[in-house]
């Protein structure tokens, strides 16, 4: 998609991301049983390639929003456990300066000059 369409509006599609069965119960910290009886139910869409079966990760985290057991496994014992860990304290990359102390504050143009002066 060229830059003009992009200018007219239009969208461009999503990457679809596909998972195994196995990668998924690890991600969501449930077992494979789980995640297959979510496929015989029909309650995520999925693909089958050379006799496997590839999962679409968007219905995935939509199934797992809807069940609550799911979704405090996916906190306490898959991939949400590590999100804490994810914040980034870098303040030339941090995308909400609210999350870091006001002494940690940088000008983004001027990395030695505070943006935020504390009174002293």
């Amino acid at each position: 998609m060229t830059d003009n369409s992009k200018e007219k509006g239009q969208i461009e599609p999503k990457e679809m991301i596909r998972v195994s069965i196995s990668e998924a119960a690890r991600l969501f910290g449930v077992t494979s049983q789980t995640i297959r009886r979510a496929i015989r139910s029909q309650e995520v869409t999925y693909i089958i390639v050379a006799g496997r079966y590839k999962i679409n990760f968007e219905s995935l985290v939509r199934w797992s929003q809807r069940h609550t057991t799911v979704r405090n496994k996916l906190v306490k014992k898959g991939i949400g456990q590590f999100v804490d860990k994810w914040k980034i304290k870098n303040p030339l990359f941090s995308p909400n300066p609210k999350i870091l102390p006001k002494k940690q504050l940088t000008d983004v143009a001027n990395p030695i000059t505070p943006i935020i002066k504390s009174p002293t």
